[in-house]
């Protein structure tokens, strides 16, 4: 089942999730198996439960359209349960992102090339685990969703301010898109 994508403007974007117990969601495979389908139907590589409107933390990516960048990343497709990113080391290298819940903006944005993570798969099986590159990329993206934060906070005030009205827009859905997407701030009635 796909879910429609909460645009930029939600409040639930803004929101740290609270972790979740397995007790809580008996059908959490059901749940990551949906957030997949979500996903590739809007082509994306990574989604947070945030942008589904679930304020819980549970990520899914998908890096294996990299592989030809890095060939590591072939079959690389994982969902992440109450993450904490333990470290982010390395250099800061730059990557132009962009954002299901954001559509049509992307932008560079700096962060480290390695990150150590811990966290729960979909069996409830603990990981504790480094990557890096865009692995390391996706997975930081990711995790920014489920405390609460976008790539947008990472641009320059100057950037932020060139990017409001497009902002403001995508909250009205004043945006085309070829995926669902509810918009926070969309006139009732169109």
């Amino acid at each position: 089942m796909k879910y429609p994508i909460i645009a930029y403007g939600d409040p639930v974007l803004r929101r740290k999730a609270p972790s979740i117990e397995s007790a809580e969601y008996p059908h959490i495979k059901e749940l990551v198996e949906n957030m997949f389908e979500t996903m590739y139907g809007a082509r994306g590589v990574g989604l947070a439960a945030p942008q589904v409107g679930l304020s819980m933390r549970l990520f899914v990516v998908d890096c294996s359209p990299f592989d030809d960048d890095e060939p590591e990343l072939k079959n690389f497709k994982k969902a992440f349960i109450n993450a904490c990113i333990l470290e982010e080391t390395g250099e800061e290298w730059a990557f132009n992102e962009g954002c299901l819940s954001i559509p049509d903006i992307r932008e560079d944005v700096y962060r480290k090339s390695t990150v150590k993570i811990s966290y729960y798969d979909e069996h409830w099986k603990h990981h504790e685990e480094t990557y890096s590159g865009l692995a390391a990329r996706v997975i930081q993206h990711e995790y920014d969703h489920i405390e609460g934060k976008l790539f947008t906070d990472k641009l320059t005030p100057l950037r932020k301010r060139l990017l409001e009205k497009k902002l403001n827009d995508i909250s009205k859905g004043i945006v085309d898109v070829d995926y669902k997407m509810k918009f926070p701030a969309a006139k009732k009635g169109r």
